[in-house]
C-alpha cells in the first residue's frame, strides 16, 4: 500500500485551494464513454489509425504527451561530471519519445497540510504493540468535524463528527446516492493477424488468461491511519461493509490470476481464502516477515492453471542493516491446464516493496532481490526464460529511476539521491547520494540481479556468504554505479488515459492521487509494444486487452478512494493476455 504524503508535488491547472472531494459532480466529463451492460462497464477497441506505436512504449494512441505532464522532477543539487545527467537524457527513452524530464504525478489537494511539513509515515504497527485486529492499544480514534454546515443534498461519504450525515431538512429531498466509478475495457486484439493454419491440419487455440494487480487495504493500517481517510464516514471504513466490496469486485472481475496486497492474515484465513477457493481458486499466500499482520497473495484458477512451484521471497537479512525491513514478495511458477509441452509455463511474481519515499536505496535492494528469484524460477533448462508477468505496489511513480530499472534492464545511478529513486517526493529532506554498490556483497545477489550461487533453502534466499563467493564475478563489475537485469519487461498500462493524455491514477486518499501499482510482462513476437531490435525471447505474451484507468477529477466525482463502492484506497488493474507459441 503506498502511503504518499509528499506536499509539493503539484499538476498545473489544478487549484490549491479547493478540496479534493469538496462535492460529488452530478455527470462525468466528456471524456468518458457511456456504460454498457457489461459488468466491468463495457468494451471498447483502441484503434491506430495514424498513431503507429513506439517501440518499447506500451500501446497508447498518443504519440506525445503535454509538457505540463513532464518536468524535471529529479535534477539533484549537484550533477557535475555524473552519469546522473546522462539518465535524464533523451538517449535512454524510447525513440520517438518528447523528453522533458520526468513527470510529477503528485497533486496537491485540499486536505493537505502545508507543504513545508514533512510528511507523516504510515505507521505499521506490529503485533507485539498488540495483536492482529486488536486496535484497543493502538492510537485514540480521531473524530473530525466537518469544516462546515453543508447542505442536505451533499454526498454521505463524508466524515461527520458521529459517523452519520445528518438527517435532511424537513420539506427537502435526502441525499443522493453516491455515483460509482465506471471503467472500460481497452480492446487490443484487433492489432493482432490471425495465426495462418498449417498443414491443413486441426491447430490449437492459443492460451489466453486475464490477470489482476490489487492492494486491497489492510484495515489494520487503514486504522492506524486514519488521518489519510479524512473524507470517509465510518460505515465506509467499516471492515465488513469493505469485504463485501472487495470480494464482489473480484468475483465480477473474474480473473484467471490475481496478486493481492496488503493481505491481512487473520481476514485471508478465516474470510478471504475461504470466499475464493468456493470459487474455483487455489491460494497461496506470504505474510511479512516479523509479526507485521499482512502479506502478499497470488491466488489463480485451478481450472486453467496448475502448480509447478512456489516461492516466497524475504527481504528482510539479518546482518545486513539495509534489508532491516519487513517486505516481501511471491513468485509462482504455473503450467496452463492441457498443455502438451512440458515448457510451456508462467513466471508470477508478486510483491509490495517499501513505502519510505527517502529510502530508495532499500528499494532497489528489495527488488533486485526479486528479480534475482524470477530469474531463477523462470529459466528454462535451455538457459532461456518463460513469459514473465510481475505485479505489485512498487510505491514509485512512472518514469521514475526505479520504474525505468524494470522497464530498460538497467540503471545508471552515478550521483542519483536515495530520496529520487521512487519519484514519490520532488525534495526529499536529505540529498544522500546511491553507494557503489548499492547492496554488499554479503546479500548474494550480483549486480545483474542474479544469484552469486545456487540457492539451498526452501525459501532461496542467500545468508552468511563471504567474499569468496563472487569469485567468478570481477570486483569491478561491482564498483561500476549501474545495475541491470536480463529481463525484458515492458508495462500494461501507458500511465496516461486514451482520451486526453491525463495521467491514469490507481491509488488515492486525503492526500494524494498517483500511480504506484503495476503489471509488468515480457512481451512476445509481435506484441504491440515490442521493441524491434534486439533479441527476443522464444516465448512471450501478447497484450489483448485492459481495464483502462481514470483520472482525477473521475475520483472527484465519486468523493476519491475509499468510497461507497470502491472499498481501497487503490483500484485493481487488470489485463488480458496471449501465451505466444
Amino acid at each position: 500500500m503506498s502511503r504518499h504524503q509528499n506536499l509539493n508535488h503539484v499538476y498545473p491547472n489544478v487549484d490549491r485551494n479547493q478540496p479534493m472531494f469538496s462535492r460529488h459532480l452530478t455527470a462525468f466529463g466528456s471524456h468518458w464513454l457511456p456504460p454498457t451492460q457489461a459488468p466491468l462497464g463495457g468494451w471498447r477497441n483502441v484503434q491506430f489509425p495514424s498513431y503507429p506505436c513506439r517501440p518499447g512504449v506500451p500501446p497508447s494512441p498518443q504519440l506525445s504527451h503535454p509538457t505540463r505532464h513532464l518536468s524535471g522532477a529529479f535534477q539533484p543539487q549537484d550533477t557535475h561530471n555524473t552519469n546522473w545527467t546522462r539518465l535524464q537524457s533523451k538517449q535512454h527513452l524510447p525513440p520517438g519519445f518528447p523528453f522533458h524530464g520526468f513527470p510529477h504525478r503528485h497533486f496537491h489537494l485540499g486536505l493537505m497540510e502545508r507543504s513545508d511539513k514533512e510528511p507523516p509515515y504510515k505507521r505499521r504497527r506490529s503485533s507485539e504493540e498488540r495483536a492482529p485486529g486488536d486496535r484497543s492499544k493502538g492510537s485514540p480514534k480521531r473524530e473530525y468535524a466537518p469544516r462546515q454546515a453543508r447542505s442536505a443534498t451533499t454526498s454521505p461519504n463524508y466524515w461527520f463528527k458521529d459517523g452519520k450525515p445528518p438527517p435532511p431538512p424537513p420539506g427537502t429531498s435526502p441525499p443522493r446516492q453516491a455515483l460509482e466509478l465506471k471503467r472500460q475495457w481497452e480492446d487490443f486484439s484487433h492489432c493482432y493477424k490471425s495465426r495462418p493454419q498449417s498443414g491443413g491440419g486441426r491447430q490449437e487455440p492459443p492460451f489466453e488468461f486475464s490477470v489482476m494487480s490489487y492492494n486491497i487495504l489492510s484495515q489494520d493500517l487503514l486504522h492506524d491511519n486514519n488521518y489519510l481517510y479524512k473524507h470517509c464516514s465510518s460505515s465506509i471504513l467499516n471492515w465488513n461493509h469493505r469485504l463485501s466490496n472487495i470480494l464482489k469486485e473480484l468475483k465480477e472481475h473474474n480473473a484467471d490470476i490475481m496478486c493481492l496486497q496488503e493481505v491481512q492474515e487473520d481476514h485471508y484465513e478465516k474470510q478471504i481464502k475461504p470466499s475464493l477457493e468456493a470459487l474455483g481458486y487455489q491460494c497461496e499466500y506470504k505474510r511479512r516477515t516479523g509479526r507485521k499482520p499482512d502479506g502478499c497473495a497470488v491466488v489463480y484458477k485451478k481450472d486453467r492453471f496448475s502448480l509447478l512451484s512456489s516461492h516466497p521471497v524475504e527481504y528482510f537479512r539479518r546482518g545486513i542493516p539495509l534489508l532491516d525491513r519487513d517486505n516481501v514478495g511471491l513468485v509462482l511458477l504455473l503450467r496452463p491446464t492441457g498443455s502438451s509441452r512440458p515448457e510451456d509455463c508462467v513466471c508470477v511474481a508478486n510483491t509490495h516493496l517499501l513505502y519510505n519515499p527517502r529510502r530508495g536505496d532499500i528499494k532497489l535492494a528489495q527488488l533486485a532481490m526479486l528479480l534475482a528469484e524470477i530469474s531463477t524460477v523462470s529459466r528454462l533448462p535451455d538457459g532461456s526464460s518463460c513469459p514473465i508477468v510481475l505485479c505489485g505496489d512498487f510505491n514509485s511513480v512512472p518514469w521514475s529511476p526505479l520504474y525505468s530499472f524494470v522497464r530498460e534492464s538497467r540503471l545508471e545511478y552515478d550521483g542519483i539521491p536515495i530520496g529520487k529513486v521512487s519519484g514519490q517526493e520532488e525534495n526529499p529532506r536529505g540529498q544522500r547520494i546511491l553507494t557503489v554498490p548499492i547492496w554488499p556483497l554479503s546479500l548474494g545477489v550480483t549486480q545483474q540481479c542474479q544469484y552469486a550461487t545456487a540457492p539451498t533453502d526452501v525459501d532461496r534466499g542467500i545468508t552468511n556468504l563471504s567474499v569468496q563467493d563472487f569469485a567468478a564475478q570481477p570486483m569491478a563489475a561491482m564498483n561500476r554505479p549501474s545495475i541491470e537485469h536480463g529481463l525484458r519487461l515492458t508495462s500494461a498500462y501507458s500511465h496516461y488515459l486514451t482520451e486526453d493524455s491525463r495521467p491514469e491514477i490507481t491509488t488515492c486518499h486525503s492526500r494524494t492521487a498517483i500511480t504506484v501499482d503495476y503489471i509488468f510482462y515480457s512481451a512476445g513476437t509481435g506484441d504491440i509494444s515490442t521493441q524491434p531490435e534486439g533479441r527476443l525471447p522464444r516465448q512471450g505474451l501478447q497484450l489483448l486487452a485492459r481495464l483502462a484507468l481514470v483520472g482525477q477529477t473521475d475520483l472527484e466525482a465519486v468523493n476519491g478512494l475509499p468510497n461507497e463502492h470502491n472499498s481501497s484506497d487503490h483500484l485493481p488493474i487488470l489485463a488480458c493476455f496471449r501465451l505466444c507459441p
